[in-house]
């Protein structure tokens, strides 16, 4: 048996509000939907090369419940994508910086909480 991809699935109790968020703050684009015809389920998003699901769960516990996984976005230019972020109503845990291991990155919070980091390697940040 080989594995041949991987990816995170977040549960929400509001899935239209974050299902937009990442669609702002990481220019998601939905690839896939389940639900009824009135409201979706279940949401599998492409960003970029990732993919990222996200399921309606009316019990989720709330951001207080603290951090259940934490998320890692190579991303092109951690700047842009952290203001793009900010603006889109995320939260910032670490504004972005030169990490002593060769990359530059940033931790922030999706409106539920989830912890993602935002990386990219030191040469690829804008100067």
């Amino acid at each position: 048996m080989e594995v041949r991809s991987l990816f995170p699935i977040l549960s929400t109790r509001d899935l239209p509000r974050l299902v937009s968020f990442y669609e702002h703050a990481l220019h998601a684009r939905v690839g896939y939907r389940f639900g009824s015809a009135d409201e979706d389920d279940y949401v599998s998003l492409s960003i970029g090369a990732a993919s990222l699901g996200i399921g309606r769960d009316p019990a989720a516990p709330g951001a207080a419940a603290g951090d259940r996984v934490a998320l890692w976005f190579y991303v092109d230019d951690v700047d842009a994508v952290f203001a793009r972020w900010m603006a889109a109503g995320g939260d910032v845990v670490a504004a972005p910086a030169d990490m002593p291991w060769g990359e530059r990155a940033a931790q922030v919070r999706d409106p539920d909480g989830t912890l993602v980091n935002l990386g990219a390697a030191a040469s690829a940040s804008p100067d």
